[in-house]
């Protein structure tokens, strides 16, 4: 089977900090759960309950205040005993409702009848998802159904991709989730495929997963008949939409096949959409990875959306020693916890938090384990290796941008140049004197017009 993989940049790494993909261990319900009011990409849910009331497990808890809201529910029983804030970051607030743990279990443990759903329409299946509160479980949080309608008006095909891509060894939850609930995955991108409006489904593997996507070909199957396996390379950022877009118009090339639009999902998504849709359950849960230098057992861990991060650690076994740094999502491109109390311990567990790590060294001393990097004192000048020019996929010069921003701040002239990074902090990750490349240039960033298309790039990829 041929692979196809975007065209230059890129590293691969390990982190041997990180769980292994063996099996997932189911949490603990939590006595107490602090349910974020923002867990998407808009502003603050709206509550349509207050402190005092009594709410049961998949309750309906706040409502979206715009299209990049979401629906927010309860992870467990029990009786709403107050609010508390935080700040986020970048600079933005987030409010919680903290649930005390009282009452039976509408959801947990009991047999759910499945529901039919291939007579239900596109339109339908959305507003059904929707209601679940399912949005995009990692980055910003865009909620799905945007995802699916923004792609209604480009082309008159489309293509569900499914991104079975761990080019991350962080994004492991996802390769348990494919592995153990394989027949859920497969039937949550038939649901997804028809709420899209699509015509077909293609399972982008990595190759080094190939046992994981046949598998999942198998099952979907059964199901569906226009299905594809594509094989995929393993380097980062393989999962990124740019880059799987470029190795997908590769294999269209090569295949003669026209695939149209394509509509990006991830495994977690899926099985929240067949949870939404055959058993009209809400995304009260998810599969997270923990792990870091500093957690004595890392394990992909089952829990309830609200758990105190704090909590997810006990349930590994805790601490060898005290944590100096706690943070959220691959330790390539995740952040620091932004809740100061207990060293972020106590912020919440969240519908995007897909890993959360805490290492017992300073902040990203993963960077070390990049084998082919020797690192010198943080913060030292560029001394011009070019090492980051190389990596870049999309052929940047990050040194370049990286001191015109720190010596002469924002510049119009470099806007352009800016909104080409997306972030994959494959700069960083190699630079010897560990200066914050990709984190200068996405911080000062404005909100500009001035990028290329992914269209664009893309042809620009293929002439070169």
């Amino acid at each position: 089977m041929d692979t196809y993989k975007f065209s230059r940049g890129g590293i691969s790494f390990e982190d041997p900090t990180a769980p292994t993909t063996d099996k997932s261990v189911l949490a603990f319900l939590p006595s107490i759960s602090v349910v974020p009011l923002k867990q998407h990409s808009g502003s603050l849910a709206s509550p349509v309950v207050r402190v005092g009331d009594t709410i049961h497990e998949g309750e309906l808890l706040a409502r979206p205040q715009d299209p990049g809201g979401a629906d927010i529910h309860a992870p467990i029983p029990g009786e709403i005993v107050q609010t508390y804030g935080w700040d986020m970051q970048p600079a933005q607030k987030n409010e919680a409702f903290v649930i005390k743990f009282k009452g039976g279990f509408e959801i947990l443990g009991k047999k759910r009848e499945e529901f039919p759903w291939r007579d239900i329409s596109p339109f339908k299946l959305r507003a059904l998802i929707n209601e679940a509160g399912i949005v995009e479980m990692s980055g910003s949080g865009r909620p799905l159904q945007n995802l699916f309608v923004e792609k209604l008006g480009e082309e008159r095909t489309r293509t569900l991709t499914v991104r079975c891509v761990f080019d991350d060894p962080w994004l492991v939850a996802d390769a348990v989730l494919c592995r153990e609930h394989a027949p859920q995955v497969a039937e949550g991108a038939c649901i997804a495929a028809r709420a899209a409006e699509a015509d077909r489904i293609i399972f982008a593997v990595s190759k080094n997963r190939k046992e994981t996507g046949k598998v999942l070909l198998e099952e979907a199957k059964k199901r569906e008949r226009s299905v594809t396996l594509v094989q995929v390379g393993s380097r980062y950022p393989q999962r990124g939409r740019r880059e799987m877009e470029i190795a997908l118009r590769k294999y269209e090339r090569k295949t003669l096949e026209s695939l149209g639009a394509l509509v990006f999902i991830g495994p977690a998504e899926l099985v929240a959409v067949y949870d939404a849709v055959t058993l009209r359950k809400p995304l009260i849960s998810r599969y997270i990875a923990v792990g870091g230098s500093a957690v004595q057992h890392p394990a992909v861990v089952n829990a309830r959306i609200g758990m105190r991060v704090g909590e997810l650690f006990q349930q590994c076994g805790g601490f060898k020693k005290e944590p100096e740094y706690v943070g959220f999502g691959s330790t390539l491109r995740g952040r620091k916890a932004s809740s100061p109390d207990l060293n972020g311990l106590n912020e919440p567990v969240t519908k995007t938090t897909y890993a959360v790590f805490a290492e017992s060294a300073a902040p990203f001393s993963f960077l070390k384990k990049i084998p082919f990097v020797k690192h010198s004192r943080p913060g030292t000048s560029c001394i011009n290796c070019g090492l980051c020019r190389t990596v870049c996929p999309v052929g940047l010069d990050p040194d370049g941008i990286y001191k015109r921003l720190t010596t002469s701040g924002y510049d119009e002239a470099y806007s352009y140049l800016i909104a080409e990074c997306h972030g994959c902090a494959c700069c960083e990750a190699v630079c010897p004197s560990r200066l914050p490349l990709c984190t200068v240039i996405k911080g000062l960033s404005p909100s500009v017009s001035t990028s290329r298309s992914v269209s664009e790039v893309i042809s620009m990829e293929q002439t070169r």
